[in-house]
């Protein structure tokens, strides 16, 4: 997703790259609004990853996120930066629950049928967090194999080994 496309609804793409360098500045009122733009995206995709944590993990990626912001070199990358500080924390949560039966993911895209909604998040619950989060990163955001192995840390071969266990794992569950 790109500054243009997730600006659309909220802002113009030059007004949240001054938004970003007026909170690397220490302004207040900037860092709000900034909250505002990220929180959903945040949310989102935290809930499919980290489950019953979901707000928490949220949560932490935006402290993390405004902490940080004085970090971030090119303002226009705001969202792959934020995107990839909250896949860690969303992971990093996933973990620190070591749930064998997550709970409901009421985050999860359902295009018409709310039946086939609710057996695409059973079968969800059922995953391992490195799974559901590779999942989210390929098949809900959209992202490419090279940019999801840099935000897992994990090699380009990694990813799609892991990606091709978490649909082959998700395909299996779905047939239970």
């Amino acid at each position: 997703m790109n500054l243009i496309d997730a600006a659309e609804d909220t802002a113009t793409a030059g007004r949240l790259v001054d938004l970003v360098r007026a909170a690397q500045a220490g302004d207040t009122m900037a860092m709000a609004e900034l909250l505002d733009v990220l929180t959903p995206y945040v949310s989102r995709l935290c809930g499919p990853i980290a489950l019953d944590d979901g707000a928490d993990a949220a949560q932490e990626a935006l402290i993390k996120i405004l902490t940080g912001i004085g970090q971030l070199r090119e303002p226009a990358a705001l969202f792959g930066w934020a995107r990839a500080i909250t896949i860690r924390e969303a992971i990093r949560m996933a973990r620190k629950a070591r749930r064998a039966a997550p709970a409901e993911l009421e985050d999860v895209p359902a295009p018409g049928d709310p039946q086939l909604a609710s057996d695409v998040r059973d079968v969800l619950r059922r995953l391992a967090p490195h799974h559901r989060a590779i999942l989210v990163l390929r098949d809900l955001e959209g992202l490419d194999e090279q940019t999801v192995s840099d935000m897992l840390a994990v090699s380009t071969g990694t990813a799609k080994s892991r990606l091709h266990r978490a649909r082959r794992r998700f395909r299996q569950e779905w047939d239970r």
